[in-house]
């Protein structure tokens, strides 16, 4: 759940500084893009509710595997832009930011043989090479985004205090 986490708390950090110079990016849209960080995540799902039993639920073939690349977090955020009417085209985009963070943020994990998933299939069904930059299990990382969050969110609220 670290890795979660990490990936929620990234649209955060890059979106509030933003929204001090962006009069349109407001806090909704942000929180917006925080809960896209998550869909990758949804394939954690399998823990719970193993895809056999989807599987015979719907009578065909099901695999959770792909909501952790490209074209499952464009599949997912079409279903929950859907539901904000007027709103949709850009809820759209916030969630598909906050889902692609979340896919960048994987690629650059520690894989064995030095290959990223296959993140941007159905795309390009390409294993791109990774830097190999963190373990998801690593408690480092997970520090790192929340001292970064706490920065952000202090200096924000420091800005609010001053009427900006």
């Amino acid at each position: 759940m670290a890795d979660l986490l990490t990936h929620v708390l990234v649209p955060f950090v890059l979106l509030t500084p933003l929204s001090w110079r962006l009069s349109w990016l407001s806090d909704q849209w942000i929180v917006l893009a925080m809960a896209g960080a998550a869909i990758p995540d949804l394939v954690k799902i399998r823990i719970v509710l193993d895809s056999r039993v989807i599987e015979s639920l719907l009578g065909v073939p099901f695999s959770y595997a792909p909501i952790s690349t490209l074209g499952g977090v464009l599949v997912v955020a079409a279903a929950i832009a859907v539901c904000f009417g007027d709103h949709a085209r850009r809820a759209y985009g916030y969630i598909v930011f906050g889902g692609l963070t979340s896919l960048v943020l994987d690629g650059l994990r520690v894989f064995a043989d030095g290959q990223a998933n296959f993140w941007l299939s159905p795309f390009v069904w390409w294993r791109p090479p990774t830097p190999s930059l963190y373990v998801t299990s690593d408690p480092r990382v997970t520090a790192v985004a929340i001292a970064a969050a706490a920065t952000v969110f202090l200096a924000d609220r420091y800005r609010a205090g001053f009427g900006e």
